[in-house]
C-alpha cells in the first residue's frame, strides 16, 4: 500500500512539473518585499532601487486645457477634482503638490547623467467631500514623463505615460487620518513622490549582508504603471 501511495504521489509531482515553464528567468524570479518580482538566482539576496540619474532640474507642468470640476458627486467628470485644499486656483495647487513632491523624491539623486525632469500633468482626480466621508476611493494621477539630457537638451527618455494612483481612505478612516495629520495632500505628495523615485531608478541586486539606505521601503516597489 506504501509503494502505491508513494507511486501516486510521484505521479502527481511530475504531472505539476510539466506545468511548469521551462523558462529560466522565470524560474529565478525571487519575490522583494514592496516589489511585485525581481530576477535573482540568489534566493537569499536583497534588491534595491538605486537612483540612475542626476537630476539637473523639474519642471512641471499644468495645461489649463484639463476640466476641473468642483460638483459634489461619486465620480465628477472631470481631468482636475481637487478638495484637499480650500477652494481656488485648482490648477495652481495641483501645479505646487507636483512641484514639492518631485522635488522631495528626487532629492539626493546625483548619480548617473545629468537630466532635466519635464511632467505633464494629464490627471488629478482626487476623493470629492462625498466619496471621502463614505466609501473611499483612488486618488487617479497620471502625468506625461520625458526625460531630456540637462547639456544638450535632446529627450533621452519619453514621453511616456506614468500611472501615480494611491488609495483613498473613506468614512471614519479617512476623519481619523485627517485628527492624525495626515490628509489628502500629505497622500498625494507620497504616492507621487514614490512614483518620481520609480521611474528614474532601476533595481540593483546588493551583496549579500550590505545594508543600503535605498533600500528603504519607499524606494523598494513596484515600477509604476503605465498605459
Amino acid at each position: 500500500m506504501k509503494a502505491i501511495r508513494f507511486l501516486a504521489a510521484a505521479l502527481v509531482a511530475a504531472s505539476l512539473s510539466a506545468c511548469v515553464s521551462s523558462d529560466p528567468a522565470s524560474r529565478a524570479i525571487t519575490p522583494v518585499p514592496g516589489d511585485v518580482s525581481v530576477a535573482s538566482k540568489d534566493p537569499g539576496q536583497q534588491v534595491a532601487r538605486i537612483p540612475q540619474f542626476t537630476v539637473a532640474d523639474i519642471r512641471v507642468t499644468v495645461p489649463r486645457s484639463l476640466k476641473v470640476s468642483e460638483a459634489n458627486l461619486f465620480m465628477p467628470v472631470a481631468d482636475i477634482v481637487w478638495r484637499g485644499e480650500p477652494m481656488g486656483d485648482r490648477y495652481a495647487q495641483v501645479q505646487r503638490i507636483f512641484d514639492e513632491a518631485f522635488a522631495g523624491g528626487t532629492a539626493g539623486m546625483q548619480r548617473g547623467p545629468a537630466v532635466i525632469v519635464e511632467a505633464e500633468v494629464t490627471r488629478f482626480h482626487c476623493l470629492t467631500e462625498k466619496t471621502r466621508y463614505t466609501v473611499g476611493g483612488t486618488h487617479a494621477m497620471r502625468y506625461k514623463l520625458t526625460l531630456r539630457d540637462a547639456t544638450t537638451g535632446q529627450i533621452i527618455d519619453g514621453p511616456r505615460n506614468v500611472v501615480a494612483d494611491v488609495k483613498g481612505a473613506g468614512g471614519q478612516a479617512a476623519i481619523a487620518e485627517e485628527m492624525a495629520g495626515r490628509t489628502q495632500r500629505v497622500v498625494v505628495i507620497e504616492a507621487l513622490a514614490a512614483s518620481i523615485r520609480r521611474e528614474l531608478s532601476a533595481p540593483v541586486a546588493l551583496p549579500p549582508g550590505l545594508v543600503s539606505q535605498n533600500a528603504a521601503p519607499e524606494a523598494v516597489m513596484t515600477v509604476a504603471q503605465v498605459y
